[in-house]
């Protein structure tokens, strides 16, 4: 497995990942219409200009992407972060790609240079944000209106 910086010719081929995963993983969680509605704002257009704003790595098994993550700037502040776009495909979870994942952005500079870490997490992720040491914002344990929790890391 290798972690690196997305490039421009892995957007086809990741936005279909991104796809696969939440149509087959996130299904359990989430209304057809949901899903839907979150792969049109992952498109291949999408993910190149969000590539553009914050750090988006790909995980690949040899010359296929397998799973993806990103780290930007939280809302223009300068001492805050937040994860994003974090997946793998259903066949690889449980493998500890996801903790890789984590572990590259906790490695990348937007996580160096913040205070603290937010993410927008998934009723399907939650828990696994969870054990990788992030906790309700606020000690808030409810969704928001996109269906989200929001986690958070405060950084020493």
């Amino acid at each position: 497995m290798e972690i690196r910086r997305f490039e421009k010719e892995d957007a086809a081929e990741l936005a279909e990942v991104i796809a696969k995963t939440l149509r087959t993983t996130n299904i359990k969680d989430y209304t057809q219409e949901y899903i839907e509605n979150d792969i049109s704002f992952l498109t291949a257009e999408k993910l190149i200009e969000r590539s553009g704003w914050m750090h988006l790595y790909v995980v690949c098994d040899g010359v296929r992407i397998i799973g993806c993550g990103a780290i930007g700037p939280y809302w223009g502040r300068e001492d805050e972060s937040s994860l994003y776009t974090i997946f793998v495909l259903p066949e690889y979870q449980g493998k500890g790609i996801g903790r890789m994942i984590i572990g590259t952005l906790e490695k990348d500079e937007f996580f160096l240079w913040a205070k603290r870490i937010e993410v927008p997490a998934s009723i399907t992720a939650v828990e696994f944000y969870r054990k990788m040491g992030y906790d309700h914002k606020d000690g808030i344990r409810r969704l928001n209106d996109d269906r989200l929790f929001v986690l958070e890391k405060m950084i020493n």
